[in-house]
């Protein structure tokens, strides 16, 4: 919602779509495994487009896009690159992003840069605690609760399945 307070248009970039257009990177090694992306590419479009409706966004504002964000030569196929990319940075991974999409002349705007112990919680605290039977369902927005059982993938994750 930070970055829609200064776009006219919001397009949302989801990062490894696929396992075909993901690749390992140094500054976070954990985020192109299968356990830190259990969901498709479809399922995670799913929620942050009911996610931004459920917050007043009309559809006509938003788009919601894959974004192979290892594949710079991709990028021209997915978003506008006269765009202005919105970053928040936590971390290696977050300062990598930036440096990456300022190497290619890429507009960039970093909303905030905090602390990882001021990041607040994440989808992989979700994930767990979905897996460890813990509550979860406050802490995301209803209408993503609702696709998380509609889509079945409280018992996916639970069984330890991708």
């Amino acid at each position: 919602m930070a970055a829609k307070a200064k776009c006219e248009h919001l397009v949302v970039g989801i990062t490894n779509p696929d396992p075909s257009l993901t690749r390992d990177d140094k500054s976070d090694p954990a985020r192109s495994t299968t356990e830190a992306n259990p969901l498709t590419y479809y399922e995670r479009y799913r929620m942050l487009k009911a996610a931004l409706l459920e917050q007043g966004l009309s559809a006509d504002n938003f788009v919601v896009v894959p974004f192979p964000i290892n594949f710079p030569d991709l990028y021209k196929h997915y978003v506008p690159l006269d765009a202005t990319f919105f970053l928040t940075i936590y971390d290696a991974w977050g300062e990598k992003k930036l440096e990456m999409f300022e190497s290619l002349g890429l507009k960039t705007e970093v909303l905030w840069r905090k602390p990882l112990s001021e990041k607040g919680i994440t989808s992989t605290d979700i994930r767990h605690r979905i897996i460890s039977g813990e509550p979860w369902k406050q802490l995301v927005p209803y209408s993503v609760a609702r696709l998380l059982e509609e889509l079945d993938i409280l018992k996916r994750l639970k069984d330890g399945e991708s």
